[in-house]
């Protein structure tokens, strides 16, 4: 595949179709403004990379950390400047947020399914990014926490606006916002927040992670890619607004050549899959 550069995100392919993008920013993968901007940057150039990448695994290169969350001394700068008036500082805060947002959120814009392998502590902004994701696995040592109640601010990165809509458990997501206090991957999976438990650590959640990859990344990429975009679309519209999206979508997804392969190949009964083309073939 081509090599997509990249100081603190570690990149790979282990499978055909398939990437591992493993944080590694010594010593706990804090994000500083250089880290979070090019996290945003790398899974924004996913989205029309030229590679034939079908699907993503997000972890860490540490075997004890996914990640510490956000880079404080980054942080502290926000209030740096005494001699700015209030609403002058506030304008630029509220950029400097929307900006972090935008960055963080990136895994979602992709049309890429992003697959979360995480293990050991996971703080913060690491619960921003993961929610960001389309699907989440957490070893047993796993070691979660919403802190930013406890930094003395309300969570503005991603977890909140998510929670309520990725997680069944309100009660407990609010529980864990308001206290900030750590909970394991046993309560993630009650939360809602993980589907999976993979006994381990790092090595076992990626490979179960990969796994799951390499099965999404054997389907149609028209079909995947449709089905996450109209999941997204359907979290934020009504049931009809949804079906007459869908029904436009579709008008042209079922035009493609994967239709009729998928079905000869289910007729037939046949244990390989069908080669689709890239999603988008090279001219």
């Amino acid at each position: 595949m081509t090599s997509l550069e990249s100081k603190y995100i570690r990149i790979s392919s282990p499978a055909p179709h398939v990437l591992l993008l493993e944080l590694n920013r010594q010593p706990v993968n804090a994000f500083s403004t250089e880290f979070w901007k090019e996290f945003g940057c790398t899974f924004d150039a996913l989205s029309r990379h030229p590679d034939d990448i079908r699907a993503v695994v997000l972890s860490s290169a540490f075997p004890k950390v996914f990640t510490a969350g956000i880079d404080f001394q980054g942080l502290m700068k926000l209030g740096a400047n005494d001699a700015m008036d209030p609403a002058r500082r506030a304008f630029l805060t509220r950029d400097h947020i929307l900006d972090i947002q935008h960055a963080i959120a990136a895994p979602e814009r992709c049309p890429i399914p992003v697959i979360a392998a995480v293990h050991g502590i996971v703080i913060g902004l690491g619960i921003d990014i993961i929610s960001a994701c389309d699907v989440r696995y957490a070893a047993s040592d796993a070691r979660f926490s919403i802190k930013e109640v406890d930094m003395g601010l309300a969570a503005d990165v991603g977890t909140l606006a998510h929670l309520p809509k990725i997680t069944g458990n309100h009660s407990l997501a609010r529980e864990l916002a308001y206290t900030g206090r750590t909970f394991s991957s046993d309560e993630a999976d009650k939360l809602g927040l993980v589907s999976r438990i993979v006994e381990g650590g790092r090595d076992a959640v990626v490979a179960e992670a990969l796994q799951l990859a390499k099965d999404i990344a054997s389907k149609s990429p028209v079909a995947v890619t449709g089905t996450k975009h109209l999941l997204l679309h359907a979290r934020d519209h009504s049931v009809p607004e949804n079906l007459q999206y869908t029904a436009t979508w579709n008008s042209a997804a079922l035009q493609a050549m994967d239709l009729e392969q998928a079905v000869k190949a289910g007729m037939t009964k046949s244990k390989k899959s069908p080669e689709f083309l890239p999603l988008r073939p090279k001219l």
